[in-house]
């Protein structure tokens, strides 16, 4: 009798345990997802009702005039292509850096290589706030400020220590002995890196490449404060225009956002499968 009544008790306190967190899973899904749902009742609630003192969970008739508002305006195409071809440069460029600096670190033996990637952490350590200032008078004398690149270059040296740090595990995890017996076969180097190196690493590739698209993405603060010409701006600065002194327009800004934050969803719903398949790939070979 005492042990089934110690079994009955570890049941119920592993069920409890289940209880307790799912409830407070839950409550962090609310948390998290009710901003994003304050966002999409916002851009489709009518002018009256933004701002009311009584604020309500679903609006009384849904209203596009907000949706109108900012697909209306003049920059937001420009804005948009901006923003597209900054990321994508940006991407490319952080991934192709990373896969070559991380596959030099861990497949070559040489002096130095754990003095790299120590220095690879402490710049990661690094608040990129603290090195805007030297960053930007560093662009400003080699003129590179205002213009497409240095902004791509400003996104890959913020992006490239996470993205060296987070190939490097999956370099590690790759047998040595592939290589080695690829190189016995006859095998360059580059074919190597291409044909074994590439499909091996492909999730972590997908990874760095989802964490440099959101970055160079949603950032504000370097591309306000490197771009000068108006028409070089990307969707985050054209998202702060709804402010101006005579106040703000909520409703507009709103309907921005969830226009703004659409391509990264979809990005990331089309990159997940990827990810997932290439994980359990990486995981049978």
């Amino acid at each position: 009798m005492k042990i089934v009544t110690l079994l009955d008790l570890l049941r119920r306190r592993v069920t409890l345990n289940k209880i307790i967190n799912t409830l407070l899973a839950f409550v962090f899904i609310i948390v998290w997802i009710f901003p994003v749902y304050w966002m999409c009742v916002t851009a489709f609630s009518p002018r009256n009702e933004v701002l009311q003192s009584k604020p309500t969970l679903l609006p009384s008739h849904w209203s596009f005039e907000h949706m109108h508002d900012a697909f209306s305006s003049d920059s937001m195409l420009s804005y948009a292509c901006n923003s597209l071809l900054v990321t994508v440069l940006s991407v490319v460029v952080a991934v192709i850096v990373a896969f070559l600096a991380c596959a030099a670190l861990t497949m070559h033996a040489f002096a130095g290589r754990k003095l790299i990637m120590a220095a690879v952490i402490v710049v990661q350590m690094i608040p990129a706030t603290a090195i805007l200032i030297p960053q930007f008078i560093v662009f400003n004398r080699f003129g590179m400020l205002d213009t497409y690149v240095g902004l791509v270059l400003a996104y890959v040296t913020a992006v490239l220590p996470v993205a060296i740090w987070n190939l490097r595990g999956f370099f590690l995890a790759m047998p040595m002995s592939i290589f080695e017996s690829a190189r016995v076969e006859g095998a360059s180097e580059w074919q190597i890196l291409w044909r074994i190196t590439f499909p091996l690493a492909a999730p972590g590739i997908i990874a760095t490449s989802v964490f440099a698209c959101i970055h160079a993405w949603n950032d504000y603060l370097i591309a306000y404060t490197f771009m000068k010409t108006q028409e070089k701006y990307t969707l985050p600065v054209w998202l702060a225009s709804f402010a101006t002194p005579s106040g703000v327009d909520v409703g507009a800004q709103m309907a921005a956002s969830l226009i703004f934050s659409v391509p990264v969803i979809v990005f990331f719903l089309i990159i997940q499968h990827g990810l997932t398949f290439g994980s359990m790939q990486g995981a049978i070979k």
